[in-house]
Order: C-alpha cells, then structure tokens, then sequence
C-alpha cells in the first residue's frame, strides 16, 4: 500500500512536534520505507511558504535563516519519493470539479493524485478529505 503524506505530516516529520511526532512516527515504522511518499503539490505548498518567508524577510539575518530552512526543505525532499500532477490526477480533478466537491483546489489536487495512486492519504484535515468518495484518509498524528 502506497502511503502518501499530506503538507500537515511532513512539518510534523520535519518539526518532530511531539506528541503528534511521536504518534506518526510509530504508525510509519510499520511500513517499509518505500511506502511513504508525498506529492508534487505538497512540495509546492511547502515551497511557497518558505518562499514567502524569504520575500518577506526585512533583515539579513531573517533572509538567512529562510534560506537555510529552504535548503533544509530540498533535503528533505531527496529522501523521499514524490508522485507527480499527471494526465490521470488532472482528469480526476475536472472529474471532482464537475461534481462541485467543496474542498479546495490544492486539496483536491493531493486527492486525485491519491486516488489514481491508489494510496492512503494521512492528512489532519479529515473533514474536506473525507468528502472526497473514494479518497482513503487519516491522521496518524493522534
């Protein structure tokens, strides 16, 4: 089974914020690491928030530091494997779209990768993912 981490798990992963670092962590360690992915969309949310932080940064020290923690984010991001936005994930989209599901562009986004992945998608955010038929979801934080 392909696992495929939502934005909220990979900070908690990257900022091993306990208890919820703790839970997940026990959680993965019962899957191959092989398992365990994340999409190409979430590596764009990721990315524009240290972007932003970046644009925003007013003294050197602020900019330094958004950058270092940009850097960090590439890092991160080799050791795990990355499904792509494809034909198929950009199909399901419209398909979800015509159906006016009421969750958010970038969500939906993960969602329909997720579904032609046939993966399970650990994510916080179980009340717009859980309106997504089909979409398997759950947080592995509690």
């Amino acid at each position: 089974m392909i696992l495929i981490l939502d934005t909220d798990h990979l900070t908690v992963i990257q900022r091993q914020a306990e208890p919820a670092y703790s839970h997940l962590r026990a959680r993965l360690q019962a899957f191959p690491h092989a398992d365990a992915r994340t999409t190409i969309v979430n590596v764009e949310e990721q990315m524009r928030g240290w972007l932003s932080v970046i644009a925003s940064a007013k003294k050197r020290p602020q900019e330094i530091a958004a950058y270092q923690r940009l850097h960090a984010l590439l890092n991160f991001f080799n050791a795990i494997p990355v499904l792509d936005y494809d034909e198929d994930a950009a199909e399901r989209l419209e398909s979800m779209r015509r159906s006016r599901l009421r969750v958010g562009t970038m969500d939906l986004k993960i969602a329909a990768i997720a579904l032609t992945q046939c993966g399970r998608l650990l994510s916080c955010n179980l009340r717009d993912f859980q309106r997504v038929p089909g979409l398997q979801v759950e947080d592995w934080t509690k």
